[in-house]
């Protein structure tokens, strides 16, 4: 199981950098110049938010049979107990 907290992160930082780039459009409509601000928040959320999205695949580790673990906390017998 993928850490499901980071992922919740990723998600929300995607959309609130979606958010900001449909307020940029908007703003950059009216000719505001501070339009250009909410742009570059925009485009950090939509980073952070692809960079979270990695941090289960950056931090997994492999098991014995070289398969990977995206849950390292979990130990393999409860594991085992789960998949029979």
């Amino acid at each position: 199981m993928i850490k499901v907290l980071k992922l919740q992160k990723a998600l929300l930082s995607i959309i609130l950098g979606v958010i900001a780039l449909v307020v940029y459009i908007i703003m950059s409509e009216k000719k505001m110049h501070d339009s250009k601000y909410v742009l570059e928040a925009s485009g950090l959320l939509l980073m952070l938010g692809g960079l979270l999205f990695l941090y289960p695949i950056l931090f997994s580790r492999k098991d014995k049979e070289g398969c990977i673990e995206l849950d390292p906390e979990v130990p393999i017998e409860e594991r085992a107990e789960v998949e029979n």
